[in-house]
């Protein structure tokens, strides 16, 4: 086992070095950098379950996109209201922050299929960050561990004498 977590910038301490206080610190610090992380990977995860839904209705236009038959179309994220589509081969997409783009149904397709394999490999290198640091808290923790237990047994010696 190694008592040398990597800090960001690459950079290696030797937790043995640091008091119990200070290993506390860098604890919380990881505590709290793993908690927004993982809340990033869980805001991530779900970005891409709505480009997968957004991608298999646009490759399920033929039974969707029926000129007519009516659709609900959102105005607000909960308030819909009854339309129909002039062009079943064409639709509007969100492309972010508010902006629309109006697409053939097989280049939406192609677009969310993009967005489906940015955010996968988005969430994989998240995953990957999120791992590194949970090892340097546990690798952390153990220390603290060792650390409060040695702090004990010093004091319980000391007492006896």
């Amino acid at each position: 086992m190694s008592s040398h977590p990597q800090q960001q910038g690459g950079e290696q301490i030797s937790l043995d070095t640091l008091t119990p206080q200070q290993l506390s610190a860098v604890k919380k610090q990881l505590d709290e950098e793993v908690e927004h992380l993982s809340s990033s990977y869980a805001q991530l995860a779900a970005a891409q379950t709505k480009f997968k839904e957004c991608l298999r209705v646009v490759r399920a236009g033929d039974t969707y996109f029926d000129e007519s038959k009516p659709v609900m179309i959102p105005l607000t994220n909960s308030l819909y209201v009854k339309g129909h589509l002039s062009d079943p081969n064409r639709v509007i997409i969100d492309v972010g922050t508010g902006f629309y783009v109006e697409k053939e149904t097989k280049d939406a397709a192609t677009f969310y299929e993009g967005k489906v394999k940015e955010l996968a490999a988005n969430i994989q290198g998240l995953e990957a960050i999120v791992q590194g640091k949970t090892q340097n808290l546990r690798l952390v923790e153990e220390v603290l561990r060792q650390k409060v237990l040695a702090q004990g047994q010093g004091q319980g010696q000391a007492q006896q004498a």
